[in-house]
């Protein structure tokens, strides 16, 4: 007999056991064997077969019978009137911004959330401009968060009668003076005017001059403080927003400032518990909404719609979170996830773009081409605008800054870095020169303090640390990471599947290289006893040790598959660019399939910012052929934007213009750094990017429902994101 035998033949020859009761085959129904070869099945083979399609489908279909309906009782109604009943126009765009069919404007109920680390940007889709709002909650404590800290910037001598030239370490002060040496140097190429004691008339003046003291009701620009109630036990448990930043240091009961987000992640350096960083995390949001939208009744949120702006390189972890509070704690009626590059083209006007993001803890590039954003061009580096600040103070501490006492973990004091910096930090040097400026200390049952004080160089050389990033302070940034909050892993195979891009890893490499300061030491692993020489017995032979990819170890770092021998070069392998051109990565790229997740966990990812435009920019002109790479780079050279609250530098996107044209000397008129047209706000483009996605009719692939997310969970995810999740 050939191929397979059938049960009766097997019966017959082999005498296998009846289990049929003793029924005759003749009885059996005749079901024909399935032929392998022909076989074939539909499962998970249509969209209408996933769940999340179904229900999309379902509620299209349910609208276009509500709709039918209605305009049959409207026609009946107009009949019975005598009133012609105006149709509507069936060519209309789905995607165009209009009134529903209710007259209620399309985007009234949607809530746009953009989370940043300093600051939130809140409101309405229909709404001009957002509200901002602090990301900062104060929570009753024994001690403030400046009695109970150290002074930032840190001091490493806190010897008063040390000079202020070492209060923060040879290091800094090496990269400090070389930073001026080498502005001095450029300015006179540039045929400036340089004096050559500027820096002493500075310091003289600084270290001999000081404050005058002003009466409470003399001073017209006094701050009004928060007020909190006579009896202690009558304050808040809690305060968020500006009025936490306004609460004296002395109060009584004491606050204690918290930050969930801190450099774009949640602030694990702050807490201790998971769940108390995520309630205070979702409990500014919470009241935001409660207060700055004036919706105070969470059984009117189920009316609400709500489009989240995440960040390019997102945490599956938080986001999965996120959707979980918005559907079943707020209640909100659906969700859409949106990334920050994407909202930004969106505000723009702009279908391909390099989006830069300067934000006030992190800097988020990436290269964006018809509304997506090219995954392998995303980076992420944690330095912004409070870098500047903070760096900004030390420059001014180090020329003998006569308000000594300097501190930005006081509340009156950060206020007053941010103004200071907003007042004299630029990038021009057409203007530099010793400058005498007054500035007020106000702290609250104390007389206000005016401070006369000599300013030369510090205000450009402080934001020329986005391009000289070894002068910011990344001590700590990576305190606390990864001690309360899990990475996500994949479900299948343990895997960690957080997105990382080929450029972000370029900028791991960059810092492992360029910053040496950056990059933590490997975890200290457990000492091994003494090796000591064993006899193996002659007549058990040792075991051969199992290969490094069949020996799972799931403490060791996920490993790449293996591969039988080593693949031959790709001839169509994209080469780097020929010597006329410059390649902003000459770092060689990381060969595992897998990223190394232990090196990026103990690496701050910083790097100039004009190399990680390019960087970006290179990752994302690979495709085969060289025609292409060519036009998408001169396209995406010329379109490079600057938005967020760092953009805001006075002559940043010129000067890093034309930077950028001294490295790639070969696109001469090509290169181009615009910030956001119609004299926008770069600080709040990103959501109004975010406002306008919720406003189109087309975007309804898009949005989670309560009924999806019951059913699937955060798996939802992966089917509605308008990115490759």
């Amino acid at each position: 007999m050939v191929g397979k035998k059938s049960g009766r033949a097997l019966f017959k020859e082999e005498g296998l056991q009846r289990t049929d009761n003793n029924m005759e085959f003749t009885t059996w129904p005749q079901v024909p064997m399935i032929n392998q070869k022909n076989y074939y099945t539909e499962f998970l083979k249509r969209d209408d077969q996933a769940l999340a399609v179904r229900l999309q489908q379902e509620a299209h279909l349910n609208a276009r019978k509500k709709a039918a309906v209605d305009i049959d009782r409207a026609r009946a109604q107009a009949a019975h009137d005598g009133i012609p009943l105006a149709e509507a126009d069936p060519d209309l765009d789905d995607d165009v911004v209009m009134d529903d069919v209710l007259g209620d404007n399309y985007g009234s109920k949607t809530i746009v959330i953009h989370v940043g680390s300093q600051n939130m940007r809140i409101g309405l889709a229909t709404d001009a401009l957002p509200k901002t709002i602090p990301m900062v909650i104060a929570k009753k404590a024994d001690r403030s968060e400046a009695e109970d800290g150290e002074p930032r910037p840190k001091r490493i001598k806190l010897d008063a009668t040390a000079p202020s030239e070492e209060w923060f370490g040879d290091e800094f002060a090496k990269e400090y003076n070389a930073m001026a040496q080498d502005y001095k140097v450029s300015r006179r190429a540039n045929k400036r005017r340089v004096l050559p004691n500027s820096r002493e008339l500075v310091t003289k003046w600084n270290s001999t001059t000081p404050p005058e003291t002003i009466s409470e009701h003399s001073d017209p620009m006094r701050i009004d403080w928060t007020e909190l109630p006579a009896n202690p036990n009558a304050a808040p448990d809690y305060i968020v927003g500006a009025a936490a930043l306004r609460i004296p240091e002395q109060s009584k009961p004491r606050y204690r400032l918290h930050w969930p987000i801190r450099h774009g992640w949640l602030n694990e350096r702050d807490y201790q518990n998971r769940s108390v960083l995520e309630g205070d995390f979702f409990l500014i949001i919470e009241q935001s909404i409660k207060t700055e939208l004036e919706i105070p009744l969470k059984k009117d949120w189920t009316q609400y719609s709500c489009v989240f702006i995440v960040p390019d390189l997102y945490e599956k972890v938080m986001v999965g979170k996120v959707l979980e509070q918005l559907i079943r704690n707020f209640g909100f009626q659906r969700v859409c996830f949106l990334q920050e590059s994407t909202a930004a083209t969106f505000g723009a006007g702009f279908g391909t773009a390099c989006i830069v993001d300067i934000g006030a803890q992190k800097t988020s590039i990436s290269c964006v081409e018809d509304g997506m954003v090219m995954e392998e061009s995303r980076i992420n580096l944690k330095m912004g605008g409070y870098d500047v600040t903070e760096t900004f103070a030390k420059m001014m501490l180090f020329d003998r800054f006569n308000y000594s006492d300097f501190n930005l973990m006081r509340r009156h004091d950060f206020l007053l870095a941010e103004e200071l910096k907003e007042r004299f930090t630029t990038m021009s040097d057409e203007n530099v020169s010793v400058q005498l400026f007054d500035f007020h200390v106000r702290a609250f049952g104390q007389k206000t303090r005016k401070h006369s004080s000599k300013i030369y160089d510090e205000g450009t050389l402080a934001p020329m640390g986005y391009f000289r990033p070894a002068i910011f302070d990344h001590a700590d940034k990576l305190d606390g990471r990864r001690s309360i909050i899990p990475r996500s892993v994949d479900l299948y195979n343990g895997h960690p599947n957080d997105p990382v891009s080929k450029a972000q890893m370029a900028v791991v490499l960059y810092v492992k290289e360029a910053i040496p300061s950056a990059v933590l030491a490997p975890p200290a692993q457990a000492n091994q006893p003494l090796s000591t020489t064993l006899t193996p017995t002659p007549n058990k032979p040792r075991p051969r040790p199992l290969p490094s990819h069949l020996n799972a170890d799931p403490e060791n770092t996920p490993r790449s598959s293996p591969a039988v021998s080593p693949a031959p070069d790709d001839p169509g392998t994209p080469h780097p660019p020929n010597n006329d051109e410059t390649n902003p990565d000459d770092n060689p790229e990381p060969k595992s399939a897998a990223p190394d997740t232990a090196l990026i966990d103990r690496t701050v990812p910083v790097m100039p910012l004009d190399t990680a435009i390019l960087t970006s920019i290179h990752h994302a002109t690979l495709p085969p052929t060289h025609s292409e790479t060519e036009r998408r780079r001169r396209d995406l050279l010329g379109g490079i934007i600057l938005v967020g609250g760092g953009a805001k530098t006075p002559y940043l996107a010129s000067f890093l213009e034309t930077r950028l044209r001294a490295v790639m000397a070969q696109y001469p008129k090509e290169i181009l750094v615009a910030m956001p047209p119609r004299e926008m706000d770069p600080a709040v483009l990103v959501w109004k990017g975010g406002s306008i996605f919720g406003k189109l009719r087309m975007t309804n692939d898009s949005w989670i429902g309560g009924e999806e997310y019951d059913r699937l969970g955060s798996r939802i995810l992966g089917y509605k994101c308008i990115w490759h999740w």
